[in-house]
């Protein structure tokens, strides 16, 4: 951001609030956000080490199951930035008119969000069934670059069309 810039942090974006749990991303978030004067809420359970810095705050949640998820949906506002691989968590955020992107970058909106929660609830009943996938793909220093472009063109557009 250009000096004497607006941050978006003072335009209709509040927060980048992330679903901290095994998120591969975290440094690449801290860093961009801070270029842009976004306050970042990384959320996460007590079983996760979480680090805090300069623009993040850290909440720990406890280790029940969705915890962390419960607790992101509960404090996420309109135009906040939710950053989470939970296909339920990226629906209630949509739901809350906020913007949100997956661990890789991909952004979840309201036209495939129905799909890919009836994926979810179809390889759920394939697993109890005993039918297991290959799982995710291993996460590539590619991956980590794509992520943070996306981010970056993200928070650039909401600045722009203030």
């Amino acid at each position: 951001m250009k000096p004497g810039g607006i941050g978006l942090s003072e335009l209709n974006i509040r927060h980048i609030v992330v679903d901290g749990d095994a998120c591969p991303v975290k440094t690449e978030i801290a860093n961009t956000a801070r270029l842009f004067q976004v306050p970042v809420l990384l959320v996460s359970s007590f079983d996760h080490l979480l680090q805090g810095g300069e623009g993040v705050r850290t909440v720990q949640v406890d280790r029940s199951d969705q915890s962390a998820d419960l607790y992101i949906a509960n404090h996420i506002k309109p135009y906040d930035v939710v950053i989470t691989q939970d296909y339920g968590l990226a629906a209630l955020a949509l739901g809350k008119r906020c913007y949100v992107l997956s661990f890789r970058g991909r952004e979840f909106n309201d036209r495939d969000i129905d799909f890919m929660l009836d994926s979810r609830h179809t390889a759920a009943k394939a697993r109890r069934r005993g039918h297991y996938g290959k799982g995710p793909k291993p996460f590539t220093e590619q991956d980590r670059e794509i992520f943070q472009h996306k981010l970056t063109k993200l928070l650039k557009d909401l600045q722009e069309n203030v």
